[in-house]
C-alpha cells in the first residue's frame, strides 16, 4: 500500500490520526447505511416480484375477456365501442425519501367521480364479456401502477447500493489503509529521529566532557 507523501512531522500525524477516525467513522456509517438499503431493497424486490406474478396473471384474465368479446362482436362493434372515454385518468407522483433515496410514489387521479364513467359505451349493442374486460383492467390499474412504482424505486435503489458499495470498499481497502500505513511511517521515522538526536547528544556530551576533563562518559 503507498504511502501519502507528507512531511514526517508530528503535527502531520496528529492531523492523519484525526482523518483515520473521520474515515472509520464514516465507514461504519456508510457500511450501516449499504446494510439497511440492502434490507429494503430485498422487501422491495420480494413484493415486486409476488406483484408482476399477480398483474401477469390478471393481465392473461383480462386478455380473455377481450378476445371472448372480440368472438361475439364485429371488429367494427368493438373498436367504435372503445373509441371514446368518458373517464380521463392521471398519475399524481410525489416522492419519498429512502436512506437518501428518492424514491417515487404513483396515485391514479380520476377526473370523474363517477365510477361507471369507467364504460365508455351503452349496453344495449355490447358483449357483457366486454364489460368484464374494461371493468378487471379498472380493478388492475391500482396494481399496475403499484408495480411501476416498485420497479423505479428498485432501480433507484439498486444504484444508491452501488454508490455506497464503492464508497466503502474505497474506505475499507484504500483510503484507511494508506492513512494506517501514513501513519505507522510517520511514526517510525520520528523513532529514528528521536534515536538519531539521542546518539548526536551523547556524542556532543562525551565530546565535551572529554574537552573539560579528558575522558570521556562511556555508556
Amino acid at each position: 500500500m503507498a504511502i501519502m507523501n507528507v512531511n514526517p512531522t508530528r503535527m502531520q500525524m496528529t492531523k492523519l490520526k484525526k482523518q483515520l477516525q473521520t474515515a472509520r467513522r464514516g465507514h461504519k456509517m456508510l457500511k450501516d447505511k449499504r446494510d439497511e438499503l440492502m434490507r429494503q431493497f430485498i422487501e422491495k424486490v420480494q413484493e415486486n416480484k409476488r406483484l408482476r406474478d399477480k398483474v401477469e396473471r390478471e393481465l392473461a384474465r383480462c386478455s380473455a375477456h377481450f378476445i371472448n368479446a372480440s368472438a361475439v362482436m364485429s371488429k367494427k362493434s368493438l373498436d367504435s365501442s372503445l373509441m371514446s372515454s368518458k373517464q380521463q385518468t392521471g398519475i399524481e407522483v410525489k416522492s419519498k425519501n429512502i436512506m437518501s433515496v428518492d424514491v417515487p410514489l404513483f396515485n391514479a387521479v380520476s377526473e370523474s367521480p363517477n365510477e361507471s364513467d369507467i364504460f365508455p359505451y351503452g349496453f344495449a349493442f355490447t358483449s357483457f364479456e366486454l364489460d368484464d374486460a374494461v371493468m378487471s383492467i379498472k380493478e388492475l390499474l391500482p396494481d399496475m401502477i403499484r408495480l411501476a412504482e416498485l420497479e423505479k424505486c428498485c432501480e433507484l435503489m439498486a444504484a444508491e447500493i452501488e454508490r455506497t458499495r464503492r464508497r466503502v470498499n474505497s474506505l475499507e481497502h484504500v483510503m484507511i489503509p494508506r492513512y494506517e500505513e501514513t501513519i505507522k511511517y510517520i511514526s517510525m521515522k520520528l523513532e529514528e529521529n528521536d534515536r538519531s538526536s539521542r546518539t548526536r547528544l551523547m556524542k556532543v556530551k562525551d565530546m565535551l566532557l572529554d574537552k573539560a576533563h579528558n575522558y570521556s562518559e562511556r555508556y
